[in-house]
């Protein structure tokens, strides 16, 4: 028996155990009324014998254990084939939002140094024209290859499939994936995930949302359909742009939820929206999941009172690098609704075991040791730490920020690495966690910092104003705090609206301080999930804008 370590193990079992049922279906070209067909699926057994031939062909292309392969393929059934391919032979896909800024894109791609390519037609002529990935020497094309050489995904399938089914022999410490960070507060970072951290991660999701084999998924954030093997579910790709989930069509959403018997989704706050915004009842979905940023609280209701009574509405608190570390249930986030929009932050709830969460002292320096961290007390506001099963421990050819976000802990029983969130927040006295921003976006005045979700929810809950961001101009420690604001679409910008934004920020000791109010026709967000907000871009046009004011 293959006791091997990784994340693919599960799905020879699953083959054996529910073969007929379908793992994948994918949209396919328009029918009636204009809605994807959904023709194209993939059962257990499928998918399990086709990547294992996949597998097999690719290892024998020279792209196996320890290979690092670049993967820029659109969500469809080679997409999933092909990564179940590579995790079984032990190669190291790389995965990047292909949405970035074009030279982010680049330097993503060169820092992780691969020694193969496996895209579609349109990635390969984009690796030549831009010069992408000149260390990578293998070649796959999905689809049509035209003059560039290499070989073609279907042949090194065919060429596979009459070999013998094989597990590579991982182990918990082999890496099984480079995933890229969405870049929303810097250039993206390469999170080396090991087979460790994803075996985690499933066991961890498993517990937390009580995940069981047969239900029915739609993954909006296609990554996050790779799971739903290991788990036992089946995935339907929705039909829309992954990279802009604020614009997805709610039509599309509801005509694979309801023909499919969608029993559960994912889906970042911007989606959330849409779905709020639409307002059709989701009956037959039992469980909702929300990441990816704060949902505000609004959003939240909304999403409750179209979902049957007994369904749940989780948003689970993590990041690419350590992910699920708290949860919270839509009940009890309504419940803190009026905390948040008085200024104490988003509560994410509880820790899911066996994480071990603690606050550390706002600290921008590296802290290689964790004697050198001083841990505060249950109330206080300082840096979220996480240690645990799938706390990640390397940023792939990031020294620098490997040595910013890590923290060496010496236990009893050896070492382990505890990963600094970049977030800052508290514990409350009844053991929940509370997310008050990104430390890298907090604003430094001179009479003591501000933390963006302890300031911008306040204003949020007024009438006419979609959201707002909370920016600093001028040094750390002299920062003036600005507050920049959306305006729903029926808003007019006037004299009376500032105005309350000044008589609401006076109403609260800690928004007080903020006397600068500027319109905004549409923040900067990230592009996975539309929903991080570009703060430090939106500094920048404060900055100028005060500046032509002055």
């Amino acid at each position: 028996m293959n006791s091997a370590i990784n994340i693919a193990a599960r799905l020879p079992e699953l083959a054996r155990e529910r073969p007929d049922q379908i793992a994948i279906r994918c949209p396919g070209k328009p029918g009636p009324g204009g809605m994807a067909r959904y023709d194209v699926t993939l059962d257990y057994r499928t998918l399990n014998a086709r990547s294992d031939a996949m597998a097999a062909g690719l290892a024998a292309h020279g792209i196996g254990r320890g290979v690092r392969a670049v993967v820029m393929v659109r969500p469809s059934p080679e997409f999933f084939l092909l990564m179940f391919a590579l995790f079984k032979n032990g190669a190291v896909p790389v995965l990047v939002d292909p949405g970035i800024d074009k030279r982010a894109l680049k330097q993503c791609l060169d820092e992780a140094q691969p020694e193969a390519f496996i895209g579609i037609g349109l990635a390969h002529v984009a690796r030549l024209a831009l010069r992408w990935c000149r260390s990578a020497r293998l070649l796959v094309t999905v689809g049509r290859r035209w003059g560039w050489g290499g070989t073609t995904l279907a042949r090194l399938e065919a060429q596979g499939a009459t070999a013998a089914p094989a597990l590579a022999p991982t182990d918990g410490e082999d890496v099984a994936a480079i995933l890229f960070t969405s870049g929303s507060t810097g250039v993206p970072k390469g999170v080396v995930y090991r087979h460790r951290h994803f075996v985690g991660q499933v066991e961890l999701l498993r517990a937390a949302f009580g995940m069981k084999p047969g239900g029915v998924d739609l993954p909006t954030f296609p990554p996050f359909a790779l799971f739903d093997p290991a788990l036992g579910l089946t995935s339907v790709i929705p039909d829309m742009d992954p990279t802009r989930p604020a614009q997805a069509d709610p039509r599309r959403l509801h005509d694979a939820i309801n023909r499919f018997g969608v029993t559960q989704l994912f889906g970042s706050p911007a989606l959330m929206r849409v779905l709020a915004d639409h307002g059709q009842p989701l009956p037959g979905v039992r469980r909702v999941t929300s990441a990816g940023a704060p949902v505000p609280p609004d959003v939240v209701a909304r999403i409750r009172r179209l979902l049957p009574d007994d369904a749940q509405f989780w948003t689970p608190y993590g990041a690419t690098e350590c992910l699920p570390v708290a949860v919270i249930e839509g009940r009890e986030l309504e419940n803190t609704r009026q905390a948040t929009e008085a200024g104490a932050g988003t509560c994410v709830g509880r820790v899911v075991a066996p994480n071990d969460v603690r606050i550390i002292a706002i600290d921008d320096a590296p802290l290689p040791a964790w004697s050198q961290a001083r841990v505060l007390a249950t109330g206080e506001v300082g840096e979220i730490t996480v240690a645990g099963p799938t706390a990640t421990d390397s940023y792939f050819n990031r020294p620098q920020a490997t040595a910013a976000a890590k923290i060496t802990e010496t236990l009893a029983e050896g070492t382990r690495v505890v990963h600094r969130m970049g977030d800052v927040g508290y514990f409350d006295a009844q053991g929940r966690l509370w997310f008050c921003g990104r430390k890298t976006q907090r604003v430094e005045t001179a009479q003591g910092p501000l933390y963006t979700e302890q300031v911008e929810p306040v204003f949020n809950a007024l009438d006419g104003i979609a959201r707002t961001a909370l920016v600093g101009v001028g040094a750390p420690g002299r920062q003036v705090p600005v507050l920049c604001y959306e305006l729903l679409p029926a808003t007019v910008d006037s004299p009376a609206l500032v105005e309350r934004l000044r008589r609401e920020a006076a109403a609260h000791a800690h928004t007080a301080r903020i006397e600068r109010f500027l319109p905004h026709p549409g923040f900067p967000v990230d592009i996975r999930h539309n929903a991080k907000i570009g703060r430090e871009k939106l500094a920048v046009w404060a900055t100028t804008q005060l500046e032509q004011r002055a």
